[in-house]
C-alpha cells in the first residue's frame, strides 16, 4: 500500500511543478482554474506526506525539476499540458486502487475522481472533444 501511495505522492509533486509553466501562459478564468488545480494538488500532497509519515513508509521528496513532455510556449500548449498532467495523475491514483483498502482506498478514489474532473475541465477549455473519457486513468 505505501508503495502505491508513494507513487501517488510523486505524481502530485510532478503535477504541482507542471502548474508553474501552465499558469504563466493562461489568463482570466483559465488562470484561476490553474491556481485552483495547483492548490488541490498541494493539499493532496500535504495529506499524503502526513499519511506516509505516520505510516512509517517512504516519503518521496519532490525533485528539484521535472522534464515536461513538450515545451509550454502559449495558451494552447499550457492547456494541453494541463490535460496530460491530470490524466497522468489519474492513472497513478487508479493504479493505487488495487493496492489499498479502507481510508487509503477512499483517498485513491478521491484522487482519481478529482484528477479526472480537472482533466475534463481542461479538455473543455482547450476545445477538445469529447471532453470526457470512458475510463479515467486507464491507458488508451
Amino acid at each position: 500500500m505505501s508503495e502505491a501511495l508513494a507513487a501517488a505522492l510523486a505524481a502530485e509533486h510532478a503535477a504541482i511543478y507542471a502548474y508553474g509553466p501552465i499558469g504563466v501562459r493562461l489568463r482570466g478564468a483559465a488562470a484561476d482554474q490553474a491556481r485552483s488545480a495547483e492548490a488541490a494538488h498541494r493539499s493532496r500532497r500535504d495529506a499524503l506526506v502526513l499519511l506516509l509519515t505516520e505510516g512509517g513508509g517512504p516519503v518521496p521528496a519532490a525533485a528539484p525539476a521535472y522534464a515536461l513532455p513538450f515545451p509550454v510556449t502559449d495558451e494552447a500548449s499550457a492547456l494541453r499540458l494541463a490535460v496530460e498532467i491530470e490524466e497522468r495523475t489519474a492513472a497513478v491514483w487508479r493504479a493505487a486502487l488495487p493496492a489499498t483498502e479502507g481510508p487509503p482506498r477512499t483517498r485513491a478514489v478521491d484522487g482519481l475522481t478529482d484528477a479526472a474532473v480537472r482533466a475534463t475541465r481542461w479538455r473543455k477549455a482547450a476545445g477538445v472533444t469529447p471532453a470526457t473519457v470512458p475510463f479515467p486513468g486507464r491507458p488508451t
